[in-house]
């Protein structure tokens, strides 16, 4: 019988908050820019706010999916990993070809 393991989830909680963060300044980025009143959005909120926030949110979706979720990687502490690595020979050097012409 295999002892039964945690599920390991590609992100953290800290990168879901973030996620969802910016995807809320995404969000209000758009409806940012629909909301301007100038012809063809050209004003304020169209033009200069909306891409802001835009910017802003695709920055924080970036960094969420890029940040760590716990630091560094968990090094296995198992007796048989332990074994298995100590096993293992060391890698052969190189071997380099002889070519003639």
């Amino acid at each position: 019988m295999e002892p039964t393991q945690q599920p390991r989830f590609a992100f953290g909680t800290r990168n879901y908050r973030l996620m969802f963060i910016g995807l809320a300044v995404l969000a209000a980025g758009f409806i940012t820019m629909t909301l301007d009143t100038a012809d063809y959005g050209e004003g304020f909120l169209g033009i200069t706010l909306g891409p802001i926030l835009l910017i802003i949110g695709f920055l924080i979706e970036f960094w969420a999916i890029m940040a760590r979720p716990h630091g560094p990687a968990p090094i296995a502490a198992d007796a048989t990993t332990r074994e298995t690595l100590a096993q293992q020979p060391a890698p052969a050097a190189p071997v380099v070809p002889t070519y003639k012409r």
